[in-house]
């Protein structure tokens, strides 16, 4: 049985670098990747500071969604922080 299909998410924030390193590259002790729908919902929630059931009007999913994508997008920005690693955001495809 095959996965459902991915709704289509209305994301309209595009950060200008693709990589992110809370220290020099060379050092740096891993990889976390973070997808541009994580991104998006961090940005409506916690820096424009909508509620999640705005914030998933904006962008075409469920309040379902959007809380999945917080839970997601900040366990990986911790991470990234406490452990050393490069966040690199890319899209889903």
């Amino acid at each position: 049985m095959s996965p459902r299909p991915l709704k289509h998410r209305c994301i309209r924030f595009y950060p200008d670098a693709e990589i992110f390193s809370p220290i020099p590259r060379r050092i740096a002790s891993g990889v976390i990747i973070i997808y541009s729908d994580e991104l998006e919902a961090l940005r409506l929630v916690d820096y424009l500071k909508l509620n999640q059931e705005e914030a998933a009007k904006k962008m075409g999913v469920s309040r379902g969604t959007v809380w999945r994508l917080l839970e997601s997008g900040r366990k990986k920005i911790v991470a990234m922080l406490a452990e050393h690693k490069e966040l690199i955001v890319k899209n889903k495809t």
